[in-house]
């Protein structure tokens, strides 16, 4: 096991060592990157749009945070969260975009109320604009019919307040995850202000990173700070059989929507997968901006290193370095037999490349032949160097895992 983990040093230097830094702003780069992950893909057949669309999503919902020591920044990419996929069959693929903002499927409250406001300012809440029932069974006898109207009163006066409340935040388009009874629509409506109701509580979150919003949870607490100014362009429009709400145009929002368009539902659904898979890969270099040659190249290079450490090496511990040498030829091997190349020959032929002219020498999978990943010409395969080493990794813990496991059972039957 020991032998092994000196391998999975020497394998992680060989890494470090070929590895290339990419650019974040280099956009040829990634999408060269993401070419190599969908190329076969049943999304492959829309061009580059779906490759453009992964890279400008993943890119818009980067956020800088405070690392956990305290030191310095980390960057946080959550894609699963503020990156929505709103699949809406009909229309033409070329329609499908990344929204400089966020969309929801929800139409306005009251039909009196404003669709298109330029440059809205938007306030979010979670608490419910309608009187609040009790959570226990009350039992209220009234004795005159005055009273009846006292409590009617009571619960019209509530809602006004309310009203009066967010009225004075000057919002002009009010989302709130809960409800919105009918009083409160036509106070709202004659302030001239646009409410949705009952919006999940994730296109909430969405919406505040898009606009810079604050959610509330109290009418009386809301502050000037609470309300969302970095938005455009507010408009509610049709799209097939539904409403939509387009909240685009925004400030550098950290939060969007990737709108696709298509003849069917299963389509959608196969190029949302491919997009998903197509975003982690951009996610991976975003977090560790450190490219590895594909086809084949890095690992005949890690190998190569690992021969000359054993060769450096004597007596038993030169074994497991061998060993692992062995193991990361069968990547180049299994390429070169998929592709229908003479195997020996193309090994022979890589070797004898990464040791003249560089560890960027791999496989090329159509062709079958010995190509530099790096030429521009070449296939450009580039693998991210995060999922590589963790590849690396797992493979040889779980191979020490084995082996600790066949010492502890040979050495129980030894005792007895």
């Amino acid at each position: 096991c020991r032998g092994y983990a000196r391998a999975l040093d020497a394998a992680l230097g060989a890494f470090a060592s070929i590895s290339k830094t990419v650019d974040l702003n280099d956009n040829d780069a990634l999408l060269s990157l993401v070419q190599s992950c969908i190329g076969t893909k049943f999304s492959s057949r829309w061009g580059d749009r779906v490759i453009e669309m992964a890279v400008q999503a993943t890119l818009r919902v980067v956020q800088e945070r405070g690392s956990s020591t305290g030191e310095g920044t980390v960057k946080e990419v959550d894609i699963k969260r503020y990156a929505k996929v709103e699949k809406v069959p009909g229309g033409e693929p070329a329609d499908s975009r990344v929204l400089r903002g966020v969309m929801f499927n929800k139409d306005v409250t009251h039909p009196r109320m404003r669709r298109k406001i330029v440059r809205p300012r938007v306030l979010l809440l979670d608490c419910p604009l309608e009187y609040k029932k009790g959570d226990s069974n009350a039992n209220v006898e009234i004795t005159k019919e005055e009273d009846w109207n006292t409590l009617l009163r009571i619960e019209e006066e509530y809602i006004e307040h309310v009203c009066a409340q967010i009225v004075a935040a000057r919002p002009d388009v009010v989302i709130t995850e809960k409800g919105v009874s009918d009083l409160a629509q036509h106070y709202l409506m004659k302030a001239n202000i646009t409410a949705f109701r009952r919006l999940r509580k994730t296109d909430n979150n969405r919406v505040a990173r898009a606009t810079g919003a604050t959610i509330c949870s109290r009418t009386d607490e809301i502050q000037e700070s609470d309300v969302g100014t970095q938005c455009g362009l507010f408009e509610v429009r049709k799209l097939g059989d539904e409403y939509f709400a387009f909240l685009e145009e925004c400030d550098d929002p950290k939060a969007c929507t990737l709108l696709l368009r298509g003849g069917s539902k299963d389509v959608l659904m196969e190029v949302e997968r491919n997009l998903q898979d197509a975003m982690q890969v951009i996610r991976n270099v975003v977090l560790e901006p450190r490219l590895l040659p594909g086809g084949g190249a890095a690992e005949m290079a890690v190998s190569r290193a690992l021969r000359a450490a054993a060769d450096a090496a004597t007596g038993v511990d030169s074994y497991p370095l061998r060993a692992v040498a062995d193991a990361m030829e069968v990547i180049p091997r299994i390429l070169a037999t998929n592709c229908g190349a003479k195997v020996v020959r193309v090994l022979t032929e890589l070797r004898a490349k990464q040791q003249t002219e560089g560890p960027t020498w791999g496989i090329d999978g159509t062709t079958g032949k010995v190509a530099d990943m790096n030429a521009k010409d070449g296939p450009r395969i580039w693998e991210p160097y995060a999922v590589k080493v963790q590849t690396v990794k797992t493979a040889i813990e779980a191979a020490s895992l084995i082996l600790r496991v066949d010492d502890i059972v040979s050495g129980i039957k030894g005792q007895k």
